[in-house]
């Protein structure tokens, strides 16, 4: 699915027309091996851990068990901002949108790709009929949390995990 960023999000186009070229800026679904291969740089700044030859096929793996989705904002054919999200149902809260990463080239930062994916994000969100978007931050990360306190959004919980 593709936004002109000068659209409002009710007018997005179909999903898989592959990523605009030369002149266009969108956000978009990356669907094929070629458009999730394209979000690879960008989504290895936020999670260096991920095997470069593996992605795809994680990625791949993902949107087919656990309803994961990866979106691009893209500039001239060039992947500036990547979001990975996925659908769920929780007694406590409903239907939400979780976000899984969200993250922006270095070299882009600053300029609006983080918003306009989170803008995305919650008009599906608000299409799917979700309660709530959600996601978690790691606490060191304070210009992150900056951004999403700009974003409107709130801290309503600890997270904890317990490495095995």
């Amino acid at each position: 699915m593709s936004i002109e960023l000068n659209d409002p999000p009710a007018t997005a186009g179909r999903a898989g027309r592959g990523f605009p070229r030369a002149g266009a800026i969108a956000v978009e679904l990356a669907e094929t091996d070629e458009q999730i291969l394209a979000t690879r740089e960008v989504m290895l700044q936020l999670r260096p851990h991920l095997a470069p030859d593996e992605y795809v096929a994680r990625v791949r793996r993902l949107m087919e068990t656990e309803r994961f989705h990866l979106l691009a904002g893209v500039e001239d054919g060039v992947v500036r901002a990547v979001a990975g999200f996925r659908f769920m149902d929780l007694l406590y809260c409903g239907r939400i949108l979780y976000v899984d990463d969200l993250v922006t080239d270095e070299a882009a930062r600053s300029a609006g790709w983080g918003a306009r994916l989170l803008e995305w994000m919650r008009w599906r969100a608000e299409a799917e009929e979700c309660a709530e978007l959600h996601l978690d931050s790691r606490v060191t990360r304070a210009r992150a949390h900056r951004f999403y306190f700009r974003q409107g959004m709130e801290i309503t919980a600890f997270h904890f995990a317990l490495p095995l």
